[in-house]
């Protein structure tokens, strides 16, 4: 095996964004996340400040989403969203981009709006994973964001959200890589159910996967390590 069980529990977001899920099931997800000390929990807004305080003294990183699902919130209430996100404790903000302004290819709107929320979460030592929602977009959107995210100094780039028809593929996983320097890390997120899916991805060069098959898939990481441990022992 070329992977510990920390490398792969540090690749995964432990997604909760589904609009149905109570305060008691987010509460739960966040000490199960906890538990399998993933990268960070991905929350749904209003739950950011309390999943931050289940996640404090912990290495579990609080995140949550900014213009989610759509992107087409305007940019001062992004801003105002990542403000009010890092004052809650997020460490780490998902954004979607403005979809429709990408597919207008009005490149300036799409670059300031992206900036805009970069700069704000830097400032205040966060990160910022920017989300395409490739499954609308042809290959030069596609490009044309790695290289506005570069500029701009977005810390990732994001296939998806997990709410469109598609998430990620590996064309695309491999295409934004491509694209992207090697600064600008890439996260798939919808689909990546199975460890063999996380492997396959892994592979390719992406560090980061959003995954609500958490438990299946480090569950079978810890099986594949213990085989592998008594096959060598």
């Amino acid at each position: 095996m070329d992977y510990t069980y920390r490398d792969i529990a540090k690749m995964i977001d432990h997604s909760l964004l589904n609009p149905v899920l109570t305060d008691a099931e987010l509460e739960a997800g966040c000490r199960l996340a906890r538990e399998y000390d993933v990268a960070s929990v991905c929350i749904k807004p209003y739950y950011l400040k309390r999943c931050a305080e289940l996640l404090a003294g912990s290495d579990v990183r609080p995140s949550t989403t900014i213009g989610f699902p759509h992107g087409g919130h305007t940019t001062a209430i992004k801003v105002a969203e990542a403000k009010q996100a890092l004052d809650d404790g997020g460490i780490e903000l998902d954004m979607v981009v403005n979809i429709g302004k990408v597919l207008s290819g009005d490149w300036d709107y799409v670059r300031d709006d992206i900036r805009a929320v970069v700069e704000v979460t830097h400032e205040r030592g966060g990160i910022v994973k920017v989300i395409f929602e490739n499954y609308y977009l042809q290959d030069e959107h596609k490009i044309r964001l790695c290289e506005i995210c570069a500029a701009v100094g977005a810390d990732f780039v994001k296939t998806s959200t997990g709410f469109a028809a598609g998430g990620a593929t590996i064309e695309d996983l491999k295409l934004m890589r491509r694209h992207s320097p090697p600064h600008v890390q890439v996260k798939a997120a919808g689909g990546i159910r199975t460890l063999d899916a996380l492997l396959e991805v892994r592979a390719i060069g992406v560090t980061r996967v959003g995954a609500t098959r958490t438990v299946d898939i480090l569950e079978e990481c810890k099986r594949r390590l213990g085989a592998s441990s008594r096959e060598h022992s």
